[in-house]
């Protein structure tokens, strides 16, 4: 029988209850030696000390400084916060055959249920409408479907086309969307192979009615959408903005948005929590969200499964397949995904 894998289990900011169900915290020390495991951030020096005999580690950040030469049983980071590992000696991992993962994968089919749930919400104008019958100011039938537009066979963009894009894009299906896609990461072959039609990034921004930015943030792509891009959006257009608000020139679309130029349905923010006297908060046909698109329960429970999945891959010798593998080409590409003032998925 082989040895269990010895794993520093590390997860602040996440706690252990977040990320495990009961019945998979319970299976953890089945499967692993279990170091720490504990919701507390473990003491940096205790950790590092661990991390000598540790075959895997289960963190949320690298926070243990350049220490990888010393750990010669170290096999797999697993990083539960959703994005890659920022600090990190990629070249060294993937070097010496030490994989990092992430969980990123947990939060796709929440976010994207999300993102449907808004753009309905923004083209219907369900909010507003809820609103209005609180203050005793509806408008009954037509009168109140004045400017509205279902989501039925819309021209809809989707900005990037990674884990988010492909767990949206079967939900549109249904509504008869006439799809496009910009993804500066894939090819024109590749996107038509998923049922989409490439566009340019200014021509998806310019002729579709609703948009989705779904894309991972990269040292190449932020405030991707400019101001000038912006402008491009139809009047009677609706921007999803799920991601990350480091794609979006986030003043320029709160002018636009305040000066009624297109819809929005936003999620996430360049600060969190979002200033309580940010213009945003006032701007006219706009859903707004505190970052709650893929925080429910489901969505952090399934990375507990994914990092017991994996884990006992390792711990047989075996890839891990669950979460998603950082790649040599992408890794430094990455841009890191906290935001200032906060720390969520």
């Amino acid at each position: 029988m082989p040895r269990k894998p010895t794993v520093l289990v590390d997860p602040y900011f996440r706690r252990m209850e977040e990320i495990f169900s009961p019945a998979d915290r319970r299976c953890l020390p089945e499967v692993v030696d279990v170091v720490w495991g504990r919701s507390e951030q473990m003491p940096l020096e205790e950790a590092v000390d661990a991390l000598a005999g540790a075959d895997a580690v289960v963190c949320s950040e690298w926070r243990y400084g350049d220490v990888l030469p010393q750990l010669e049983n170290l096999r797999a980071i697993l990083s539960v916060s959703g994005a890659f590992p920022s600090r990190l000696d990629y070249a060294y991992c993937f070097g010496n055959g030490i994989r990092v993962l992430s969980a990123a994968p947990a939060f796709g089919r929440q976010v994207a249920e999300m993102a449907l749930g808004m753009a309905i919400a923004c083209g219907r104008e369900i909010v507003d409408g809820h609103t209005a019958m609180q203050k005793g100011d509806e408008a009954y039938l037509h009168g109140g479907n004045v400017g509205t537009f279902t989501l039925y066979e819309k021209q809809v963009g989707l900005i990037g086309y990674g884990g988010l894009a492909r767990c949206l894009h079967p939900l549109l299906m249904p509504f008869g969307c006439h799809v496009t896609a910009y993804d500066a990461w894939l090819g024109e072959r590749t996107l038509r192979r998923q049922g989409v039609t490439p566009l340019p990034l200014e021509e998806l921004v310019s002729t579709s009615q609703v948009i989705f930015v779904l894309a991972v943030p990269s040292s190449e792509n932020r405030a991707l959408l400019d101001r000038s891009l912006l402008e491009r959006l139809r009047p009677d257009a609706a921007l999803i903005l799920v991601s990350r608000a480091h794609l979006v020139d986030f003043d320029a679309l709160t002018e636009l948005l305040q000066a009624g130029r297109f819809r929005a349905a936003i999620d996430v923010f360049p600060q969190e929590p979002l200033d309580p006297d940010h213009p945003i908060r006032r701007a006219p046909n706009v859903v707004l969200s505190a970052h709650r698109a893929g925080t429910v329960r489901e969505a952090l429970w399934e990375i507990g499964e994914m990092v017991l999945d994996d884990l006992e891959a390792i711990g047989n010798g075996m890839p891990p397949q669950r979460m998603q593998r950082a790649e040599p080409e992408l890794a430094l590409r990455y841009a890191s995904t906290r935001v200032k003032g906060f720390r969520g998925r």
